[in-house]
């Protein structure tokens, strides 16, 4: 899932030079909330979202509306469009002259869009030191290109281990005490293995299912260090990610390619995941997963931890993603819609979106206060995320080097299909990088 991303945002980067090349308008604009009456004397903000499901699509419209009675200035009106489309066609009405007022846009490539100049600089409008303290410090830090912020954090995720404990009590296992470290998670999998023959019947744990990819166990083993530190230094052929990749290809030589992709095979909707089926006994994924345990696993009996650390010593390091709310560059009214963005990730507004959405917002003491609202499974696994925020990194995709991983990910796939020695591959992967980033 997160080499998908990855790829998509090198596109999004692609489309980007593209549009900064054309003089082509970003088209009609969808479906919009608003009332022509109540705009009057106001200056009117265009809020572009990809928020149009039967779930989120009310609570940010309720938010909005909040907003507009709360003042009588400015009337903001929300636009809707699809994920898959909101970002080129952003970028397009940014190369028109005519882009929306506020965006949410992904927040690991705020950098790469105030370097090619699509958003607007909000230092000359965030006038109060202080207004960065309300963030999640790592998050803030994303937004922020050569010393000034481009965006607001919005909000936010991390990676969890999820266990069955109906399994745990079948393989004797204890299902209040979940693996810790790696050696621990690869014999608490073994108990978990079900076979019939030589197929199996329930897999206790594969480390590349989920969101949780290889890019996030080489940084889980280099203890919390990504490919490429916060000055660009490219960090990808170490003793720890050596040892981490193996790790990783000799879950893929004691399953079995084979199997893998046979078990894989039969991976469905949200409703038959192979975890919440019982077929798979450990999982790690974003803690909004538990939405989808909770709607489709009826009262399924689980678990949730962080994901289990390299060794005794070391932390539970997860990586994190989410979004921003940003002002496009050529936005026409950047003051008022600076000022909309203080009350999108403000307290009231984030901690509304974080009780209705179960979604790690950025704004910390809002998560503090949906997290104090919560009771039973929602409060065990919201408090489980809050807390990994704590050695959740994220990992912004670097201005001079955008499709940087695109140049690791292939050499780690054929590491794992045995084509490749882990050696030579990290070896051939620090190189093109680095030679990526001289260019």
């Amino acid at each position: 899932m997160k080499r998908v991303s990855v790829l998509f945002i090198s596109v999004l980067i692609l489309l980007g030079m593209l549009a900064g090349c054309s003089g082509s308008a970003g088209g009609p604009q969808e479906e919009s909330s608003g009332d022509s009456s109540a705009q009057k004397g106001k200056v009117t903000l265009n809020f572009w979202t990809f928020w149009g499901s039967e779930t989120r699509r009310p609570v940010i419209e309720k938010i909005i509306n909040d907003f507009n009675k709360s003042q009588d200035d400015i009337y903001v009106k929300h636009t809707f469009l699809p994920f898959g489309d909101i970002w080129t066609k952003n970028l397009a009405a940014i190369s028109a002259g005519n882009p929306p007022d506020v965006i949410i846009n992904d927040i690991n490539s705020v950098q790469h869009r105030a370097k090619n100049n699509q958003s607007t600089n909000l230092s000359e409008y965030i006038k109060d030191d202080s207004f960065k303290g309300n963030f999640y410090p790592r998050l803030w830090d994303t937004v922020q290109y050569k010393g000034d912020p481009y965006a607001v954090p919005f909000n936010t995720d991390t990676r969890l281990l999820f266990y069955n404990k109906k399994a745990f009590k079948e393989a004797g296992l204890d299902p209040n005490k979940p693996p810790k470290t790696w050696d621990e998670l690869e014999a608490y999998a073994k108990k978990l293995d079900k076979k019939s023959g030589d197929r199996y019947e329930r897999i206790g744990f594969y480390p590349l299912w989920g969101s949780f990819g290889p890019p996030s166990w080489l940084m889980n083993a280099d203890n919390g260090k990504g490919f490429l530190s916060q000055n660009n230094e490219v960090q990808i052929n170490t003793p720890e990610k050596l040892e981490g990749l193996k790790w990783l290809k000799s879950w893929n030589d004691r399953i079995g390619q084979e199997n893998v992709n046979a078990f894989k095979a039969e991976f469905g909707s949200e409703q038959s995941n192979p975890f919440i089926a019982g077929k798979v006994g450990m999982w790690v994924d974003v803690a909004t997963f538990y939405t989808q345990i909770r709607d489709f696993g009826k009262d399924m009996d689980f678990g949730v931890a962080p994901i289990p650390a390299k060794s005794a010593d070391a932390k539970h390091w997860s990586d994190g993603g989410g979004f921003v709310a940003e002002i496009p560059k050529g936005a026409k009214h950047p003051k008022e819609s600076y000022e909309f963005i203080k009350y999108l990730t403000g307290e009231k507004a984030q901690a509304y979106w974080a009780s209705k959405n179960f979604d790690n917002v950025a704004n910390k003491k809002a998560s503090e206060d949906a997290l104090s609202k919560l009771s039973g499974n929602d409060k065990m696994v919201y408090k489980e995320a809050v807390d990994n925020l704590q050695v959740t990194t994220m990992n912004p995709v670097p201005a001079d080097a955008p499709d940087y991983q695109n140049k690791i990910n292939p050499l780690i796939d054929a590491v794992l299909l045995g084509k490749e020695k882990p050696e030579n591959a990290l070896k051939k992967a620090q190189s093109e990088v680095e030679q990526s980033l001289k260019k």
